[in-house]
């Protein structure tokens, strides 16, 4: 279930005292990644959860870094505060032991916030470092909450609080709505590093949810956004939701844990999304990487855009994108019916048009064609272009039907199934892009035998 008005709760802390542990403990599952590398988390990561029948958004943030700062630190600190000021409630995580003074500065940052602070001190498992833990009575806090995240001690206790703390705000529960039954389509953000993805997100959900710099590889957990966007061709409006992912490099040069974690979760978010926005230079233009990531998505029966981004910096002629387009559908054989969009992620040029093709997109991926309808046109291709009628490759197909829709996935049944050739399978595929509507999305196609029908 989906809601709308939902209180938000704000995990914060230094590095590495187990936000993220704590966050998908809270969530029932592995959200963000956990390393014991300091500083792992950066883009707030976000996430519906349920703690009792009470739904609520649970974010984590990325960690308190007070001395020896890197520019990408400052950042990280700007949008961590930028998130606990919108919160109704904030978890305040310190790590059991000795109160440092970066322990002390950070509370004292969070002054202002008293009111939503709930204070929790973590890796307090069997009762390690709580009599240090208590010193932080001193700070004037009138309850502290001692907990294991990665053992789930008193957990519990803390959610029971969280509850209490957003009924004492007077919190009003009636005012959360369930989303309606719109279709809600959801978009990743594929590509190498520093190709754009977070600027572009950023600019569709009209928010600075992920961080962007020029550094490559900024962005390591997923980041979830969601806009509506309404136009000439879509008057009653779109809803999306955007997903920003780490930028996937070659395996080769994926050399820190964290990375390789990263990589896997902008992989998997193939599953999650309905189309792929696959974020190209346009300077540097295809690589081999980009290849493999249009493969993948090819694969699951995901929509595809190839949006050659940073154009603003490339002539501005018919004869460069041209060119451009030319060389992407001869680097990519099987794929020219996935768009190709020029788009400057940074000024907003050619948005308008990612977002109108993702939306004929998706219509085209929900097309179910009836049994009846489809096994028609069926008849008409074998008539227009039989089957070879050779001793060995000679073959009837005797049905079709279309197993699923998003993925667009037919199946066709056939008297001998060794001897159906690719050649044949691309004319059946292309006929289906062509007469019956799916000129825009990739058709998944399975060959059985005949006889397995029966």
């Amino acid at each position: 279930m989906k809601y709308k008005k939902l209180p938000t709760v704000v995990l914060a802390g230094r590095p590495n005292v187990g936000k993220s542990t704590l966050f998908n403990r809270l969530l029932r599952k592995r959200r963000a990644i956990t390393d014991p590398t300091p500083g792992v988390t950066r883009d707030p990561v976000e996430a519906d959860c349920l703690i009792g029948e009470k739904p609520l958004r649970l974010i984590d943030t990325g960690g308190f870094k007070l001395t020896d700062l890197e520019p990408i630190d400052k950042l990280v600190v700007e949008k961590t505060l930028e998130t606990i000021k919108k919160a109704n409630i904030v978890v305040l995580l310190l790590e059991a032991g000795e109160i440092t003074s970066e322990d002390e500065e950070l509370i004292g940052i969070m002054r202002p916030y008293r009111k939503k602070l709930i204070v929790v001190v973590n890796k307090t498992e069997g009762g390690r470092h709580q009599a240090d833990a208590w010193n932080v009575l001193q700070f004037g806090f009138e309850k502290v909450l001692m907990i294991s995240a990665e053992h789930g001690d008193n957990v519990a206790e803390l959610q029971q609080e969280i509850l209490k703390r957003l009924e004492i705000l007077k919190f009003d529960f009636s005012k959360i709505e369930e989303d309606d039954e719109k279709q809600i389509i959801r978009i990743a953000l594929l590509g190498k590093p520093n190709t754009g993805k977070s600027t572009l997100s950023n600019r569709l959900t009209g928010a600075n949810a992920s961080i962007v710099t020029d550094i490559p590889g900024t962005t390591r957990d997923t980041v979830e956004g969601s806009f509506s966007w309404k136009s000439k061709e879509c008057p009653a409006g779109q809803d999306f939701i955007i997903l920003d992912t780490a930028g996937i490099r070659r395996k080769a040069k994926v050399t820190e844990n964290i990375e390789y974690y990263s990589v896997n979760r902008a992989i998997k978010t193939i599953n999650d999304a309905d189309i792929i926005v696959l974020m190209i230079d346009a300077q540097e233009g295809l690589s081999d990487q980009d290849k493999k990531i249009a493969a993948l998505a090819h694969d699951k029966g995901r929509g595809i855009i190839l949006a050659l981004n940073k154009w603003d910096v490339m002539p501005q002629d018919k004869y460069t994108f041209k060119t451009a387009e030319d060389r992407i559908h001869f680097q990519f054989g099987q794929m020219e019916y996935a768009p190709i969009i020029p788009v400057s992620a940074k000024d907003g040029t050619g948005v308008g048009k990612v977002l109108n093709t993702a939306i004929k997109m998706y219509k085209q991926l929900n097309i179910h064609i009836g049994t009846g309808a489809l096994n028609a046109a069926l008849e008409k291709w074998i008539q227009e272009s039989p089957p070879p009628s050779g001793p060995k490759t000679r073959f009837k197909i005797k049905y079709a039907v279309q197993k699923s829709a998003n993925p667009v996935h037919f199946i066709f049944f056939v008297s001998r199934i060794q001897a159906v050739s690719d050649p044949y399978i691309s004319y059946l595929r292309n006929r289906l892009r062509k007469d019956l509507g799916f000129s825009l999305v990739p058709i998944l196609i399975d060959v059985k035998s005949s006889s397995e029908k029966k």
